[in-house]
């Protein structure tokens, strides 16, 4: 998958060793997606890959359709290096948002493996909100970073009414901490550069607030790389709920052994940066450019390359924010 870089299935069996007929070969990949072993495969590897220390966490969901066929992940992954390491997922069987049943189950599904006080904050966007949510993180000791809508009722007004002088660029909050979902959470807004509220429920310092929320972009960029910019996720044909969350085990192993060969080869040789200020490739795509090229020509390189998934990630930096109160 790393060398051809993409899921379709029938590209992916014409790459695998040996003089099987590709028919064969294609057999050899149905039979791995179908095998349920892999399934516990895939968390306790990619929590050893965690830092110490607290951590952020982002939930989100990556769609996609297979001629009228919705495809729709629910993922819950750990902030590193400017994306999210996906840990735990879940196929939806349908293309809408997920419900706080299907939320819940899957955080406790991570919380048997990573506690909750390893977990910094929970970041989220507007789509994962309710009263049943919001009490179950509560319950569960997680502290929650999560945008609500503008006609939320906080105390009785709609948060659009509570920040409607809040500029771009600033940052305003609640006095008191405000009941959100039956909650009693702080609540901080401002406006994006296209002038749009951004309101956000919270249990953590207020002046961490803002820094943590703009982590949940990671989860996007996450879900590029793994598209059209890395894996090309949405070329496979799998349908079927257990085996599309087999792919994504697959992808994402795919995609963390690229994500910690570009972390290291950064370190050594840094990425070039661009007169725009960015660098001119991502880390993910960097690391794959050696990997790719060792498996393919350099095997002891390689075995290098994959030893480095026996160390975890660096901690992740931070940066502030500057708040104002009224």
């Amino acid at each position: 998958m790393i060398e051809k870089q993409t899921t379709n299935q029938k590209r992916l069996a014409n790459g695998l060793p040996g003089t099987s007929t590709a028919e064969a070969k294609r057999k050899r990949l149905t039979r791995c997606f179908q095998d349920e072993q892999v399934d516990v495969c895939w968390l306790p590897f990619l929590i050893s890959l965690l830092p110490k220390g607290k951590l952020v966490l982002t939930m989100d969901r990556t769609n996609w359709e297979h001629g009228e066929t919705p495809l729709n992940l629910l993922v819950l992954g750990v902030v590193l290096e400017s994306f999210t390491l996906p840990l735990v997922w879940v196929a939806l069987p349908h293309g809408g948002c997920s419900d706080s049943a299907t939320r819940e189950r899957l955080v406790a599904r991570l919380l048997k493996r990573l506690p909750a006080k390893r977990w910094k904050a929970l970041v989220a966007d507007r789509e994962f909100f309710g009263q049943e949510w919001f009490t179950f993180l509560r319950k569960r000791g997680i502290r929650r970073v999560i945008r609500i809508r503008a006609d939320t009722v906080v105390d009785e007004l709609r948060t659009e009414v509570w920040f409607e002088t809040v500029q771009a660029g600033q940052l305003q909050c609640l006095f008191e901490k405000g009941r959100v979902y039956g909650s009693l959470m702080q609540v901080v807004a401002t406006r994006d550069a296209d002038g749009d509220l951004v309101v956000l429920a919270t249990d953590v310092s207020i002046w961490e607030t803002w820094r943590v929320y703009r982590l949940r972009w990671s989860v996007e960029c996450t879900f590029s790389s793994m598209k059209t910019r890395g894996f090309d996720l949405e070329r496979s044909a799998m349908t079927f709920a257990d085996r599309l969350e087999r792919l994504f085990g697959l992808v994402t192993l795919a995609w963390v052994c690229c994500l910690r060969v570009g972390v290291w080869r950064h370190a050594l040789k840094p990425i070039a940066v661009k007169a725009h200020g960015r660098r001119a490739v991502s880390v993910v795509s960097y690391g794959w450019e050696y990997l790719a090229q060792a498996i393919r020509w350099e095997g002891t390189l390689a075995e290098t390359y994959f030893g480095l998934l026996k160390s975890p990630f660096p901690a992740p930096g931070a940066a502030k924010t500057r708040v104002v109160r009224y």
